[in-house]
């Protein structure tokens, strides 16, 4: 089969598509043919051995992907007695399938409590499991999902991360309702554009910024209110008490950091929350204390979704009510092409590989 791995940290040169064997599923495992996956941030940072995260070489990369199934493994571990199975939880060999991004203990008081997206004892594709990058993966039965036909394979890989990922920060995490005002900052991102989406379809009042004209306008597109660019006006928070008359907004999703992160503080409103999920344009900032506790404001981590909030956003995706923006769909010959035009930011989405 083909993959796309990389046996060294680096630049997107280190990526390198070859052939290498097909795996074959084991006990409770299948075999997914990956027609598309999602290419994210962290993969980059995995690749350039900046995201602290223990490897072993060559390693695939792909948190997000879908695809069909291609076989099923046995019934047992029993060497004397494997019988291969052609279903699990009702899906067959040649279904269309998601594939879960994470694979969660199912065990710990976060999974019993249906926090599985905390699970420090799981699993994460492209990271310590083997990714999408590639024609073929195994992965457990547990982890498949029904692909609606509606859906295509590249919406599907386009998808996971980026609706997972904004639905916990502004429901989830953020409370945010009907109603509500909501700064989503770099709505030219992958889980941006998504959040945009999801921030009208729960009836608030959207404020976009991006680092582009053209991302604003898109932005636009997609339902965002007002607009700002934060390249051009690195002072914004003016902008956004304007447009809210003074009162500030009750929501700030904010995924850059550096001076975006302070910048934002200043546009909640008294009581307003601020949920942070990233941190590439800056990983450390200063922080002033008594505008906060004055004026009661909340600071929220958030990480990604859990698998009942993947399963959300993808029925939604089924139903045609939320929709993935892809900008570009590289072959997997060309990953290192695909992380070259992610870090040079200069697209609107995200992009997807086709295996």
């Amino acid at each position: 089969m083909k993959v796309s791995w990389f046996h060294e940290h680096g630049s997107p040169e280190v990526l390198v598509c070859e052939e290498t064997t097909t795996p074959t599923p084991g006990p409770g495992e299948a075999l997914v043919r990956v027609r598309a996956t999602g290419v994210n941030h962290v993969d980059i940072d995995v690749r350039a051995g900046t995201s602290r995260v223990p490897i072993r070489f060559p390693h695939i990369l792909g948190r997000e992907f879908a695809g069909e199934i291609a076989a099923l493994g046995p019934v047992s571990g029993d060497a004397l007695d494997r019988q291969p199975v052609h279903s699990a939880g009702g899906l067959r060999e040649g279904d269309r399938v998601w594939v879960s991004c994470r694979l969660p203990c199912g065990r710990c008081e976060f999974c019993i409590s249906g926090r599985d997206n905390l699970c420090e004892r799981g699993g994460y594709f492209g990271m310590d499991l083997p990714g999408g990058y590639a024609q073929y993966v195994t992965v457990p039965v547990s982890t498949l999902n029904p692909l609606a036909t509606s859906v295509s394979f590249e919406q599907a890989a386009a998808s996971q991360i980026a609706f997972g990922t904004a639905w916990h920060v502004l429901i989830t995490r953020g409370g945010l309702r009907a109603g509500h005002t909501v700064l989503i900052q770099a709505a030219g991102s992958g889980i941006g554009s998504a959040a945009v989406q999801l921030a009208r379809l729960a009836g608030a009042k959207v404020i976009a910024t991006a680092g582009s004209v053209d991302k604003l306008e898109r932005a636009r597109e997609l339902g965002a209110h007002h607009l700002i660019n934060y390249r051009t006006d690195p002072q914004f928070s003016a902008q956004v008490m304007a447009i809210t008359g003074g009162r500030g907004v009750d929501l700030v999703m904010e995924h850059v950091g550096g001076d975006l992160f302070t910048e934002s503080l200043a546009c909640l409103c008294i009581d307003g929350t601020m949920v942070t999920v990233g941190g590439h344009g800056g990983e450390v900032v200063p922080f002033d204390i008594i505008p906060f506790f004055r004026r009661q404001l909340k600071l929220v981590g958030s990480k990604n979704a859990s698998i009942a909030e993947l399963r959300e956003v993808m029925s939604l995706i089924a139903q045609g009510r939320l929709a993935p923006v892809i900008d570009t769909v590289f072959p997997i010959e060309q990953a290192a092409c695909a992380h070259q035009l992610v870090e040079s930011r200069a697209f609107f989405g995200k992009v997807v590989l086709r295996c």
